[in-house]
């Protein structure tokens, strides 16, 4: 392997000051670790370092042209990296800390590295809940690249055995802090010159935001998660299967029996949060392929079939 990305011996350490500050000292010599979200496990790097930026690419195998989401503790800190209009004032104030990105017009003079930004003229901020990412900024004192800790485009992490099954090896540190709460990744929001578009639907769902929003329009990869192929396993996988077919590992969801199921309720909450562990377990199963029952478009189904839709295209689509 280069320089770059060279072979660690991955520790994984169970959440505490003890573990924080050993990530801390990581973060400061220019290195990434895995931390949880409530959202989903993501690999925090310096957002201020070029080198960081590109550590975190390398481990992940990241296209250079997919910007990054940057984390901070606080709205006030936000305000020193973007350019914030009265909506998007009031959408920090709703929903921060949580999990709600929001792409801005990058602030004149902010001190972030171009590489996490994909050298845009727009920054994605989020601010988030969970006490160990929270730890982590506070003991950094920097603002924190995070894409999910998972090689890119395949599926997202909720544990810490997803990271170290994807990234073990390629990062030093894992910071286990059990399940993620969400298992789904932030709502992203982009907001400019009046205009508020949708880039991701996530666990804020548009009726949570109930603002106006313009269609997301075609201008090319403006945030985390709008390729086309993402999220995916390596098998095939067939979305709205009502029954298992030959050689297939059915995800269930209501009604639809399989072997593994989102919610044997219906309940999308309990969907969401389950999405990526279900696909983890099926991908390492015998099957050869995955299908996964019909999910409702609506209120968080809308933010699972976007994941599913995604996980089920064609790769190297974008």
């Amino acid at each position: 392997m280069t320089a770059q990305n060279p072979v660690f011996d991955t520790l994984v350490r169970p959440y505490g000051k003890a573990a924080i500050d050993e990530a801390a000292a990581i973060v400061a010599d220019g290195w990434p670790v895995a931390v949880p979200t409530e959202t989903v496990y993501g690999l925090a790097g310096d957002a201020t370092s070029g080198q960081a930026i590109a550590r975190i690419y390398a481990a992940k195998g990241r296209p250079s042209f997919n910007p990054l989401i940057v984390h901070v503790l606080s709205l006030d800190d936000a305000e020193k990296l973007a350019e914030f209009d009265s909506t998007a004032l009031a959408l920090a104030e709703r929903f921060w800390p949580g999990p709600l990105t929001l792409v801005l017009p990058l602030r004149a003079g902010a001190r972030i590295a171009s590489l996490a930004t994909a050298g845009l003229g727009t920054i994605a901020l989020r601010s988030p809940v969970h006490p160990a990412m929270r730890g982590l900024l506070a003991a950094t004192g920097r603002p924190l690249a995070a894409p999910s800790a998972n090689a890119s485009g395949l599926i997202s992490p909720t544990r810490a055995e997803h990271v170290s099954a994807s990234l073990g090896g390629s990062i030093k540190l894992i910071i286990d802090a059990g399940p993620t709460s969400l298992g789904l990744e932030s709502t992203i929001v982009a907001i400019s010159r009046g205009e508020t578009r949708l880039l991701r639907p996530g666990p804020v769902t548009t009726e949570m935001l109930d603002i106006p929003l313009a269609p997301a329009g075609e201008r090319g990869i403006e945030a985390p998660g709008q390729m086309s192929s993402h999220y995916a396993p390596s098998k095939q996988l067939r979305l709205d299967a009502t029954e298992r077919g030959e050689d297939e590992w059915l995800i269930g969801f209501g009604r639809v029996i399989g072997q593994s199921s989102l919610s044997p309720s219906g309940d999308l909450v309990e969907a969401a949060s389950a999405l990526f562990d279900r696909l983890h377990e099926a991908e390492a199963a015998p099957a050869q392929r995955i299908a996964v029952a019909p999910i409702p478009k609506e209120g968080l189904g809308i933010a699972i079939n976007d994941r599913l839709a995604r996980a089920a295209a064609p790769r190297g689509t974008c």
